[in-house]
C-alpha cells in the first residue's frame, strides 16, 4: 500500500456536477456547445474479462482523485479502459451537422457511437473531432476505449511514467480534457487564422464563400468583407500585447449561417544587439523574461486542473511575485491556459513534448559532470520515433500557433530524445518563423538555435554571454516541504533543502540578489526558475502541490522583480 496523501485542492473539494462546463476552444467560439463532462461508467479490460463498472468523473484521468477511481495500474495486466455515456441532443441543436470533440485523450483511443466504430485517435496531447450526423439516434449510446501505451516510447508522453518516482510522475490514461458537442451548419467555417504584419492583421478562415469580419475596438465595431476567406485589416497605431499591457482585439467572422469569435494581438519579438549584448526583444526594446517552469500537475486532478479557474488563480499569484513568463514544461494545457496567459499577460515559452528513450547516464549523468556536447545526430537513430516527433512538433504549432502569449519554443529538453537538432531547428522555423526557438535546453547543444540555453543545479550561476541571447532555462529548486502538503512523505526531491519558511525564502531572495540580478546586466536575458508547484516528490515549487500554500509572500520578492525590470 502506498503512503501518498490525499492532497485535494480548493476548487477540488468543490467540484460541480459538470466539470468544465465552458465553451473549450477559445480561438474559435460558437454558440454551439453541450458539454458531455461529468459521470461515464467506466471499467477496465484485462484479456476476454471486464472488471465490475463504477462511475467515473470526465474529464479527469482515472489515476486521479478527482475521477473518483483514483487506480494506478500496471500497463503490463491490462488491455485497456471501457468508458461509456449516454446522451440525447437538445432540442433544436442540431443545425445540419454534428461534432464530437475530445480535448485529449491518452493515448491510444477507439470511439464507437451507437454500436459503430467512427474513429481511431493516436496521441496524448492533441484535441480531435468526428462529424457524428449520420450516426446519430433519439437516445445515444457513446463508448471509448482507451489505452495508455507508454513502454514502447514512440508516442510523446512528458512526464508520465510508470514508474513514477522523483522527477517522474504518474501517468495521466484516458480521458483527460473536456469532450463536448457542437452543431455546424452543412457549409461551414472550418478553421481560423491571423497573421500580423506590421501594423496589420490577416485573417484567414477555411472552407468558407462570402463572409464579413467584425472587429471589437476600443473605438467601436467596424465590419471588413472577405474576399476568398481572406480579409486584411490595417491599424491606425494598434495596441500592442506584453504582459504589462496584456491587449487583445476580438473579432467574429460570421456568413449567413454561421458565426465564429476569436481573437489576435500585435506584438514582435526579434533579437537586437544592445550595449554590447545579444538581446532578446518584445515590441522592439530589450525585455527580461522573468519566469517559472510549470509542469502543469495538480495533487488531485493530475494532468487536468479541477476548475477553469484554476489557471487564472496561478498566473495572478505568480504576477503578484513580478514574474512575467512561464516555461509550459513538456505538455500541452488545456486551451484555457493560454486564453488566461494572453488575457491577463504572461508570457509563455513552450516546450515541445518528448518521445524516444531516457538515459539517466546519458541524459542526466554525464552533463552533471560537465559532458555536454554529444553529436545529437548520432543520438535516437530509430526512424520511427524521429518521425512521430516531427509530426508532433508541426502539430503542436498547429495547435497552439494563435496564442500570442507564445513566444518561444523549444524543441528539446536536456537531451531526452534529441536527435539532428539543427535540422528540427530549420523544420520549426519554416513552420513559425515568428518566435524565438530554444533548440537544445540544458545540453547537447552544438546545434543551430536562437539561444544560448543553459541548465544550472547544485552549483552558482556563473555564465558569460557569447554570440547568442543567454537564457538561464533552468535553475534554483529549492525544496521546503510544508507540513500537512506534502503527497509523499517517504521522499523529498529538490536542489538543496531548507527546513523553515523563512530559510526558504531567503534562500530564494538571496539567488536572485546574488546570482542573477548581476548576470542581467552581463547579457542574461531569461531566466526559470524551478518550479511553480511541488508535482508528487518534488517539493521544490512555489506553490505546494494542492496550491493551498505560496511559500514565498510577495512583499518579500517583489523589490527583486521591480530591480529586474530596470535593468
Amino acid at each position: 500500500m502506498s503512503n501518498f496523501a490525499e492532497l485535494y485542492t480548493e476548487e477540488g473539494l468543490n467540484l460541480p456536477e459538470i466539470p468544465w462546463d465552458i465553451y473549450p476552444r477559445p480561438l474559435m467560439k460558437r454558440d454551439s456547445f453541450l458539454c458531455l463532462n461529468g459521470e461515464w461508467e467506466f471499467c477496465v479490460r484485462r484479456g476476454d474479462e471486464y472488471t465490475e463498472t463504477e462511475k467515473i468523473k470526465v474529464p479527469f484521468s482515472p489515476e486521479t482523485l478527482l475521477s473518483g477511481v483514483g487506480i494506478n495500474l500496471d500497463e503490463e495486466v491490462y488491455d485497456s479502459f471501457v468508458y461509456k455515456k449516454q446522451f440525447s441532443l437538445p432540442e433544436g441543436f442540431n443545425k445540419g451537422r454534428v461534432l464530437l470533440h475530445f480535448g485529449a485523450v491518452s493515448n491510444y483511443s477507439e470511439i464507437i457511437l451507437n454500436e459503430k466504430t467512427i474513429g481511431i485517435h493516436r496521441g496524448a496531447y492533441d484535441s480531435f473531432f468526428f462529424d457524428v450526423t449520420d450516426n446519430l439516434k433519439s437516445e445515444n449510446t457513446l463508448e471509448v476505449y482507451v489505452k495508455n501505451i507508454l513502454r514502447d516510447n514512440l508516442l510523446p508522453y512528458g512526464k508520465q511514467s510508470r514508474k513514477r518516482g522523483g522527477m517522474w510522475y504518474t501517468p495521466t490514461s484516458g480521458i483527460w480534457q473536456t469532450v463536448w458537442l457542437e452543431s455546424v451548419p452543412n457549409e461551414y467555417i472550418k478553421n481560423i487564422k491571423t497573421e500580423i504584419k506590421d501594423d496589420k492583421v490577416i485573417i484567414k478562415a477555411e472552407s468558407i464563400g462570402d463572409a464579413k469580419v467584425k472587429l471589437n475596438t476600443d473605438d467601436g465595431i467596424f465590419e471588413y468583407n472577405m474576399n476568398n476567406g481572406v480579409c486584411e485589416i490595417a491599424l491606425d497605431e494598434p495596441k500592442y500585447w506584453s504582459p504589462e499591457t496584456p491587449y487583445l482585439y476580438y473579432f467574429s467572422v460570421e456568413t449567413e449561417k454561421d458565426r465564429v469569435e476569436s481573437y489576435f494581438a500585435f506584438r514582435t519579438l526579434e533579437i537586437k544587439r544592445v550595449d554590447g549584448y545579444e538581446r532578446l526583444c518584445l515590441n522592439g526594446k530589450p525585455y527580461f523574461f522573468h519566469g517559472l517552469l510549470d509542469q502543469g500537475y495538480w495533487s488531485d486532478g493530475g494532468m487536468t486542473p479541477p476548475s477553469p479557474t484554476s489557471y487564472e488563480k496561478d498566473i495572478m499569484a505568480i504576477k503578484s511575485l513580478g514574474f512575467n513568463m512561464l516555461r509550459k514544461h513538456i505538455k500541452i494545457e488545456l486551451p484555457q491556459f493560454y486564453y488566461d496567459c494572453d488575457r491577463l499577460g504572461m508570457v509563455v515559452f513552450q516546450d515541445m513534448i518528448n518521445n524516444g528513450d531516457y538515459s539517466f547516464f546519458r541524459d542526466t549523468a554525464l552533463p552533471t559532470i560537465g559532458i555536454k556536447t554529444l553529436n545529437d545526430r548520432c543520438l535516437h537513430k530509430d526512424e520511427a520515433p524521429r518521425d512521430i516527433f516531427a509530426e508532433y512538433m508541426e502539430k503542436t504549432v498547429e495547435i497552439l500557433g494563435g496564442y500570442p502569449s507564445i513566444c518561444c519554443w523549444t524543441i528539446f529538453n536536456e537531451g531526452w530524445g534529441q536527435f539532428c537538432g539543427t535540422e528540427m531547428y530549420k523544420k520549426l522555423k519554416e513552420i513559425d518563423s515568428t518566435r524565438f526557438i530554444d533548440t537544445a535546453s540544458g545540453w547537447f547543444k552544438g546545434v543551430e538555435s536562437d539561444v544560448d540555453s543553459e541548465h544550472i543545479y547544485f552549483r552558482k550561476v556563473k555564465l558569460k554571454a557569447r554570440k547568442k541571447p543567454l537564457v538561464l532555462s533552468e535553475f534554483g529548486g529549492y525544496s521546503y516541504r510544508v507540513g500537512g502538503h506534502i503527497f509523499n512523505p517517504d521522499n523529498e526531491y529538490g536542489y538543496g533543502k531548507y527546513k523553515t519558511r523563512e530559510d526558504f525564502a531567503k534562500a530564494f531572495c538571496d539567488l536572485y540578489s546574488n546570482e542573477i540580478l548581476p548576470l542581467v546586466r552581463k547579457g542574461l536575458c531569461a531566466s526559470v526558475y524551478t518550479q511553480v508547484s511541488d508535482v508528487e516528490d518534488e517539493t521544490n515549487g512555489l506553490f505546494t502541490y494542492d496550491r493551498r500554500v505560496l511559500k514565498v509572500n510577495p512583499n518579500e520578492f517583489a523589490s527583486i522583480s521591480e530591480r529586474l525590470k530596470k535593468i
